[in-house]
C-alpha cells in the first residue's frame, strides 16, 4: 500500500479524500497497526488503481499469522519458471513482469528482516535459474534474465546474511556475482562484489580489497548511485579496518556523486541510495572509527528521518549512534539511545540488532552500577525473553562488533 501511494505521488491525506477514510487510520494500516478489512481493501485497491492485489492480499491477511502472510504475499503469485506453461519462449513482456516483480520483493527488505524473506527470495533464484534453463530466448533476453537473476540472488544473499546465516550468504553472492558477469553487467558485478565484501567483513575478515575491487569493476562510467552506493560501501569496509583516510576518501566520493546529474536510468536495486544512506554511511563510518564529534550530528539528523516501520534498520543505526554518545562520554544519552533500539528490534528478523547491542551492552561493563545502565540490561534482558514474531534465525558466525 505504502509503495503504490508513493509511486502515484499520494499523501495519506490524498488518499484519505479518495476513500473517505481518516489519515490516522490509513497510516495504521499501511504500518500493520491494524488490518484492513474486505471493504477498505478493495477502497484502497480502487483509489491506488492496484488491480486487485491489494485486495487479495488482505482476503489472505485474516486468520494468518505475520510470517504466513507474507509468504503469501510474495509467494501465492506464480514464479517466474511458471511463465513456461504459456510456451517456451521467453520475450520483452515476461522480462517486464519479472523486472517489476523482482522490484516489488526488493522493497519488503525495508520493512521486514532476513529470517522473514529469506525462503521467499531464495524460491525467486530458484525458479528464474529453471526458466533461464529450460526456456527459449534470443542472446539479449538471455542477458536480461542473467542480470534479473543476478539481483534476485543478491537479495537472496542480503537475507540470508541478515538472518545470520553467512555460509548461505557467500554462495548466493557468488551465484549473483557469477551471473552478473555473464550478463555482462558491470554495474551489477559490482555490487556482488561489494556484498561479498560485506560478507567478509561479517566473519571477522578485511573486505577493503574486494570492495576496492567492487568499485573499479563498476568503472567511472557506471550511473551516479551505483557509483555513490559502491563508494560508500568501500568507506564502510575500511572504516571497519582502521583506516580513517581511506575511509575518509571513500566517503567523499560518495557524497559527491550523490550531486551528480545524469540523464541514463538508474537501476532499481539503488532506488533507496540518496542523501540520508550517505549520512547513515557517514555516522556509522565515524561512529566505528571512535570519532563521536563526527557521528552524531549526523546520525541524529538521518534517524530523524526514519519511521518505527523501518526497525530493523533504525534499530541497528541507533545502535551507532549509542556507541558514538558512549564515546563521547554522554552515559545516559547513549543508554536512552541504545533503550529506543532495543525496543524496535525485538520483533524483527535480524539477528544484526541483537549481535550489535549485544556488543554495546558489554562496553556499557565499566558503569554497571549507573541507574541508566542497570535500566538498560533488565529492558534488555526482558526483550531477550519474549518471543519473536519473525522465524527463527541461523546464528551462524558472530559478525564483527564494529558491523
Amino acid at each position: 500500500m505504502r509503495q503504490l501511494r508513493t509511486e502515484r505521488g499520494l499523501s495519506l491525506r490524498d488518499l484519505a479524500k479518495l476513500t473517505y477514510h481518516g489519515k490516522t487510520y490509513l497510516h495504521e494500516l499501511e504500518t500493520g497497526a491494524k488490518p484492513p478489512t474486505p471493504q477498505i481493501a478493495r477502497r484502497v485497491d480502487d483509489a491506488l488503481h492496484a488491480g486487485g492485489e491489494l485486495a487479495a492480499l488482505a482476503a489472505t491477511f485474516h486468520g494468518m499469522r505475520r510470517r504466513e502472510f507474507v509468504a503469501a504475499a510474495g509467494l501465492a503469485v506464480a514464479l517466474p519458471h511458471t511463465l513456461l506453461a504459456h510456451g517456451p519462449r521467453v520475450g520483452a513482456t515476461a522480462v517486464a513482469q519479472l523486472a517489476e516483480r523482482t522490484a516489488r520483493l526488493r522493497r519488503l527488505d525495508n520493512y521486514l528482516g532476513g529470517a522473514d524473506t529469506r525462503q521467499m527470495y531464495a524460491a525467486e533464484v530458484e525458479s528464474t535459474t529453471r526458466l533461464i534453463q529450460n526456456g527459449g530466448y534470443s542472446q539479449p533476453t538471455g542477458r536480461q534474465l542473467l542480470a534479473i537473476l543476478a539481483e534476485q540472488a543478491q537479495l537472496a544473499g542480503w537475507a540470508a546474511f541478515d538472518a545470520g546465516d553467512h555460509h548461505d550468504a557467500d554462495g548466493k553472492f557468488r551465484v549473483s556475482l557469477a551471473a552478473a558477469k555473464d550478463a555482462e553487467d558491470r554495474a551489477l558485478t559490482g555490487n556482488g562484489l561489494a556484498f561479498l565484501a560485506y560478507q567478509q567483513l561479517a566473519i571477522g575478515s578485511r573486505g577493503t580489497e574486494t570492495a576496492s575491487a567492487a568499485c573499479e569493476a563498476a568503472g567511472a562510467t557506471a550511473t551516479p548511485r551505483v557509483r555513490t552506493l559502491l563508494h560508500l560501501r568501500a568507506a564502510w569496509a575500511f572504516a571497519a579496518a582502521g583506516d580513517a583516510p581511506a575511509a575518509d576518501r571513500h566517503l567523499g566520493i560518495g557524497t559527491t556523486l550523490l550531486n551528480e546529474r545524469d540523464d541514463r536510468p538508474e537501476p532499481d536495486w539503488v532506488y533507496w541510495v540518496d542523501s540520508t544512506e550517505g549520512e547513515i554511511m557517514t555516522g556509522r563510518c565515524w561512529a566505528v572509527l571512535h570519532r563521536p564529534l563526527r557521528a552524531i550530528p549526523v546520525l541524529e539528523r538521518a534517524l530523524a528521518t526514519f519511521c518505527d516501520t523501518q526497525a530493523r534498520d533504525k534499530a541497528l543505526y541507533l545502535s551507532w549512534l549509542a556507541d558514538a554518545y558512549l564515546d563521547a562520554n554522554e552515559i545516559e544519552q547513549a543508554c536512552q539511545t541504545a533503550g529506543s533500539a532495543v525496543r524496535l528490534a525485538g520483533g524483527v528478523g535480524s539477528i544484526r540488532p541483537r549481535q550489535r547491542l549485544h556488543a554495546f551492552l558489554h562496553r556499557l561493563e565499566p558503569y554497571a552500577s549507573l541507574p541508566c545502565v542497570v535500566e538498560l540490561q533488565a529492558l534488555a534482558a526482558a526483550a531477550s525473553t519474549r518471543p519473536r514474531l519473525s522465524g527463527s534465525t541461523t546464528p551462524g558466525t558472530p559478525e564483527n562488533p564494529g558491523q
